[in-house]
């Protein structure tokens, strides 16, 4: 994901810092509440998609939306587009995870393993995002290693789509998990440094944060659990 430019505060005097911090608390307001809106958006789609007992979705145009969409809403960010891109996206997203729950929830342990996931992405969520807020501290040095992180686990999530080695898929789970949460407090700190004032931008990569690593949660620990 691509580092937004530094907005400039352009307010002057002793009024500078309140208002810098109004309108930091107005986009992280913004941002969560959207956010909530596209993660049920999604739960209803994967719900839907495990009622009608929906196939896969083909794993390229999985890859191409899910990379393809935020770049689009980027480019879109400011027109009357974003808002109904975001909710496009996201809802696509959650069908894509009906056929993926459907599966997990098939194992003998699934109920467990899917209940494990959700509540540790809900847990590391939060945990990152309070301790961003809190401590307002600046993570955009991570860009570098986030960036090239991401590249690399995607070339060889690609890969193990034709190669299939189970240690290969618990390293790339492992990896994602940990650059997702350099991800949350690299995007949370953008809000509250300054760094993007856009909410949909910031919905849009914190839903992909939370969507990825739930994923590599549930192939996590699904293999603890023997069930890989």
């Amino acid at each position: 994901m691509a580092i937004q430019r530094l907005s400039s505060v352009t307010s002057s005097g002793t009024s500078a810092a309140p208002q810098s911090v109004l309108a930091t608390n107005k986009v992280l307001r913004n941002t969560y509440l959207l956010l909530a809106m596209a993660l049920f958006t999604s739960a209803v789609t994967a719900g839907i998609a495990m009622a009608t007992n929906a196939p896969p979705v083909n794993w390229i145009l999985m890859l191409a939306v899910f990379i393809g969409m935020p770049f689009v809403i980027n480019y879109l960010r400011d027109s009357v587009w974003a808002l109904p891109l975001t909710f496009a996206f996201t809802a696509f997203m959650g069908y894509v995870l009906g056929p993926i729950l459907t599966l997990y929830l098939s194992l003998p342990n699934g109920p467990q393993i899917v209940m494990a996931a959700f509540g540790t992405t809900a847990v590391a969520f939060v945990g990152l995002s309070a301790y961003a807020i809190a401590t307002r501290k600046d993570f955009s040095f991570m860009s570098g290693f986030l960036m090239v992180g991401l590249l690399v686990v995607l070339a060889a999530i690609v890969a193990n789509i034709f190669l299939q080695i189970p240690a290969l898929s618990l390293t790339i789970s492992a990896a994602s998990v940990l650059l997702m949460s350099g991800m949350i407090l690299f995007d949370t700190s953008r809000m509250v440094n300054g760094g993007e004032d856009n909410y949909v931008v910031m919905t849009v990569s914190l839903f992909a944060n939370i969507y990825v690593m739930f994923l590599h949660l549930l192939n996590l620990f699904s293999a603890f659990s023997g069930e890989n």
